[in-house]
């Protein structure tokens, strides 16, 4: 007992063993715990200045005394800006592109030839139709000037010929059958010389219907016939020509180019058209001087707007710019999936700034004319409701929310009238947070 009591025993003066001191241990926590603080706070940081996410718009100024602006905005509407009319060129015949001398953007004008293709073949159809032209018109030529003396004094002689033959047989025959009757000679002599006679009586008669046709020259019925066998074949080279000539494509309006779809050496085709094989146009164009907004008005707003209704335009490139419109094209028949109705605005002054398959805007005029006197010169500014908030409104300056009191006025089915506050340019908060301070950061959706 006494041994394991004393194997129990504490022996003080043994050495400890070696390892971080106490106050090691106490500096490596408090340092784990002060970068945890410093985490922290960062994160903490971040959260109160992250900048809030918010819709904007930009302050547009109208002014009320320029005509083209007068009377309140009943609708806006957004679209895109496309081309009365857009044309695909294509050949009307099939062969290789030989030559091509216009390139996207490029101004053309009427009739300028845009694209050329291999020519042989057709070159050579015309110069067989036009042989075989030559040939009909030659021979009906011949037949209209009739026989040549020449051949009238040949058919005369042979039929004289024959006559004389004819009178020799004659004299033959009645010899023979005296020489028969009288029993000197056998009747099959009489029988030879009566068929000799015969031959040559009708032979006679042959050569001289010959001589008769001969002095009358072809008959009208086949000089007929000839005169529309040459109508088939001006027919036939005229057909070759349009096909040569249309292998020299053309612009047909003046216009731009909007797209050019074929390089030298593609085969351009009329029928069967592949991805990777035969073009089947070569360029695309349109006057970019007659340009239209394309929209879908909502059914429910559709009866706002009248024939020929006046609008302003504005694209989302250049909004500083603004267009007259008008009225120009309305779908006669709605669109049942998005309840809309297609109408088109057409631009009357396009300038170099408009491009097909722009945004654009259209805030459609009323009709009422505006007051006059000085509050008729005034900029009309007019913001979406949402965007005023206890007398004020949010714009962004520098990355921040600014807060800006304004002095509203009336509201139309634009939004509200502004009076004092703003003048126009300035980016504007719509339905700004709830929680939204002057001098908060911000940044714009999307």
């Amino acid at each position: 007992m006494d041994a394991e009591l004393k194997g129990l025993r504490i022996d003080r003066n043994k050495k400890k063993p070696d390892g971080p001191s106490r106050w090691a241990t106490v500096w490596i926590i408090a340092g784990i715990a002060v970068l945890v603080l410093l985490g922290a706070g960062r994160f903490a940081y971040g959260i109160i200045n992250r900048a809030a996410e918010v819709e904007v718009v930009r302050v547009r100024a109208f002014s009320a005394g320029d005509p083209a602006h007068s009377g309140d905005v009943i609708l806006n509407a957004t679209g895109y800006i496309v081309t009365a009319h857009k044309i695909q060129l294509a050949a009307k015949v099939i062969g290789k592109v030989a030559w091509i001398g216009v390139d996207k953007a490029d101004h053309v004008k009427q009739g300028q030839e845009l694209v050329r293709l291999e020519d042989d073949e057709y070159r050579a159809q015309v110069q067989q139709a036009k042989g075989n032209l030559a040939n009909l018109n030659a021979r009906l030529e011949q037949m209209l000037n009739g026989s040549r003396p020449e051949e009238i004094a040949k058919a005369k002689a042979d039929l004289e010929s024959a006559r004389a033959d004819l009178v020799n047989a004659k004299v033959t025959l009645d010899r023979t059958k005296r020489l028969v009757e009288e029993g000197v000679l056998a009747k099959q002599n009489l029988d030879d010389a009566q068929a000799r006679y015969d031959a040559q009586a009708a032979k006679t008669a042959s050569l001289d219907r010959t001589y008769e046709l001969v002095k009358l020259g072809p008959r009208r019925e086949e000089i007929d016939a000839l005169r529309g066998q040459i109508e088939q074949a001006k027919g036939q080279l005229a057909y070759a020509q349009v096909q040569l000539d249309n292998t020299v494509i053309r612009a047909p309006v003046t216009g731009t180019i909007l797209e050019r779809n074929v390089e030298k050496g593609e085969f351009v085709t009329t029928g069967f058209v592949g991805d990777k094989g035969a073009k089947g146009y070569v360029v695309s164009m349109a006057d970019l001087n007659d340009l239209k907004v394309e929209l879908d008005i909502n059914q429910n707003d559709f009866a706002k707007l009248g024939p020929r209704q006046k609008g302003v335009v504005t694209t989302d490139a250049f909004p500083d710019r603004r267009y007259d419109g008008v009225i120009d094209e309305v779908s006669p028949e709605a669109n049942r999936q998005k309840a809309t109705v297609q109408v088109k605005v057409k631009i009357l002054k396009p300038d170099d700034y408009l491009r097909p398959e722009m945004n654009a805007s259209v805030a459609f005029l009323s009709d009422a004319k505006p007051a006059k006197g000085a509050a008729a010169q005034k900029a009309s500014i007019v913001v979406p409701s949402a965007a005023v908030r206890d007398g004020a409104v949010f714009v962004i300056s520098n990355g921040r929310a600014v807060r800006r009191a304004v002095k509203t006025g009336g509201t139309s089915a634009q939004g509200v009238r502004i009076e004092e506050g703003l003048i126009g340019g300035e980016d504007l908060i719509v339905n700004p947070p709830a929680d939204l301070k002057d001098g908060d950061r911000v940044k714009t959706k999307g």
